[in-house]
């Protein structure tokens, strides 16, 4: 594997936009590092890199992550991590997200319309999400747009969601690292090398991220979250093609 400046640049970028928005690194990572790194490295690696980059993200932001949200999700979360490691083994290819794509799309667009999404049964949402959360990151280490459109829909302040969901996605992530551990998937060594030279990189993106968003107004933020959401939900459902 092969570390020069567009690497380091990527990797810089996505976790910028994860100190801005909250998620959003692994959306860029994933898919432009793939172009030169094998998927079964790329995918480890960004899930390595976002829990510490999320934690910091989260201490950064403490008073404001909601906690409560977190832990009735867990449940559903590692079943759909144990659904993606499964899944993963039948190689179907990316088109699952092309759905999901256009849900997050769907979601980020009556955000900005500022219509609430009713859940009629909120108890099912919250498995239908959570499993997921889990199948997602474990596959394909991007499930940023799943969280965010989950706590969108309970969370009315754009703060409170962009606080909250670092800390949910290390969670996540942390289930899919478990279940790629099991799996045998974290063993290589240029794995490790990688991450030893692109951490510091993701973490000082994160911190200036953050020193931005700090400075975008509410009434701003709101509608800067959705358009994230929006392009997310693009780059699920172009993701097939581009594969």
């Amino acid at each position: 594997m092969d570390l020069g400046l567009l690497q380091c640049g990527i990797v810089f970028l996505g976790f910028f936009i994860l100190g801005i928005a909250g998620f959003g690194s692994a959306l860029i990572i994933v898919p432009l590092l793939a172009w030169s790194w094998p998927l079964s490295v790329v995918v480890p690696l960004a899930l390595l890199m976002d829990v510490p980059a999320a934690l910091l993200h989260t201490g950064l932001n403490f008073r404001q992550v909601v906690w409560k949200e977190l832990p009735p999700l867990l449940p559903s979360i590692v079943i759909g991590s144990i659904a993606g490691v499964a899944f993963a083994a039948l190689s179907p290819g990316n088109w699952p997200l092309v759905l999901l794509g256009l849900y997050v799309l769907w979601v980020g667009v009556q955000g900005l319309r500022a219509k609430s999404i009713a859940m009629p049964n909120p108890t099912k949402a919250r498995h239908f999400f959570g499993f997921m959360m889990g199948w997602v990151e474990t596959m394909f280490g991007t499930a940023g747009p799943v969280v965010l459109a989950w706590l969108s829909v309970r969370l009315a302040d754009p703060y409170l969601v962009r606080a909250t969901m670092p800390m949910a996605l290390v969670g996540i992530s942390s289930i899919a690292l478990f279940m790629l551990l099991i799996s045998g998937n974290l063993s290589d060594s240029a794995l490790w090398q990688s991450l030893l030279y692109l951490l510091p990189i993701a973490l000082s993106g994160v911190w200036l991220g953050h020193q931005l968003a700090m400075k975008l107004k509410s009434e701003i933020f709101k509608p800067v979250i959705y358009c994230f959401l929006c392009i997310s939900g693009l780059v699920l459902c172009a993701r097939p093609l581009l594969a």
